[in-house]
């Protein structure tokens, strides 16, 4: 698959649900509004559209939410998926909040996983429960022991912001690097309503790392997961951290991906609204469908997006857990 500028796509992140439980302050509303269940798509719908995209030529597949793991079910999903790199896929891989993974880390590295990211944006659990609106940093921890234990590859993703965990940023690398984890620095992006002001807590990955710079010696590294991170090796720790910069350096020149929304609604670009939906073309015609439908949204799908902290209203009003992680 290709855009209209060229690009090649061959990486999907796929939400299994819209629901999480935690309400991320920067994420979520603390009083939101899931979709029915029934609207979602299938456990078969998705294995299928897995399936037509691998032969499109889609390597990667990530699940996403919401949290993926509060999907019923989704070790077995994840064993139905990873069996699709027999027709060309090259992994399965998921983004979690880490609370479920002492209950489902082992079966998912048995169903094929072998590494997944997980989110978390501090070590203090009182600064944790006041992110997340929830008292779960113990589980969280719990759940990243378990994941390494199982054998599967951890890299911690946080969202870096002003005023609330700048200052713990060389220590979460240092934890990290204590642990052999890779680490992702991600400035949060304005979609949805939420209770933080974005303008004041957001923080330019460029100040990051030269903070970062004055502990650890960082060096650019040529490691690639398909995503958008540029990664620097750390000397200091032999683990690697990456900085995914849509406000501060736009990396939209070297877009791989679409997103797929629990619903089947299939997004060409995350900070816009152009989108085609699936799911009744699953339930209801064939294959062929899928490839017009597929072909509007390449033929449409923006240069960039057009992401600006410094407007008073985000960017959508659709929520990141609402489009896929």
């Amino acid at each position: 698959m290709h855009d209209a500028f060229g690009r090649r796509i061959n990486y999907v992140r796929l939400s299994v649900t819209d629901r999480c439980n935690l309400r991320c302050t920067y994420c979520m509303a603390e009083d939101m509004q899931f979709m029915p269940r029934r609207d979602l798509l299938t456990f078969d719908e998705i294995e299928r559209l897995a399936l037509h995209l691998v032969g499109r030529g889609v390597k990667r597949i990530r699940l996403t939410g919401g949290e993926p793991l509060v999907r019923k079910g989704i070790v077995d999903l994840v064993s139905r998926l990873t069996n699709l790199r027999e027709h060309g896929l090259d992994e399965v891989t998921l983004t979690t909040n880490g609370t479920l993974l002492p209950e489902l880390a082992d079966n998912l590295a048995a169903a094929g996983i072998r590494r997944i990211n997980v989110s978390l944006d501090t070590l203090d659990p009182a600064r944790f429960a006041e992110l997340t609106r929830r008292d779960e940093f113990d589980k969280v921890m719990r759940g990243i022991d378990a994941a390494r234990s199982a054998g599967l590859a951890v890299r911690i993703n946080t969202v870096a912001m002003r005023g609330v965990n700048d200052g713990e940023l060389p220590a979460l690398l240092a934890w990290c690097g204590e642990r052999g984890f890779d680490l992702a620095m991600i400035e949060a992006m304005p979609l949805g309503d939420v209770s933080v002001d974005r303008k004041s807590t957001h923080l330019d990955l460029t100040e990051v790392r030269k903070l970062l710079q004055e502990r650890f010696t960082l060096s650019p590294s040529i490691h690639r997961t398909g995503g958008p991170a540029r990664y620097f090796d750390v000397a200091e720790t032999g683990t690697r951290i990456g900085f995914i910069t849509p406000l501060s350096d736009n990396f939209c020149s070297g877009c791989n991906r679409i997103r797929i929304a629990a619903t089947g609604t299939v997004y060409g670009c995350l900070g816009h609204d152009q989108k085609v939906e699936l799911r009744e073309i699953l339930r209801a015609e064939g294959p062929g469908t899928l490839d017009d439908a597929l072909d509007r949204l390449l033929a449409g799908k923006p240069l960039r997006h057009d992401f600006d902290i410094d407007r008073a209203e985000p960017a959508l009003t659709r929520h990141m857990s609402a489009t896929g992680g």
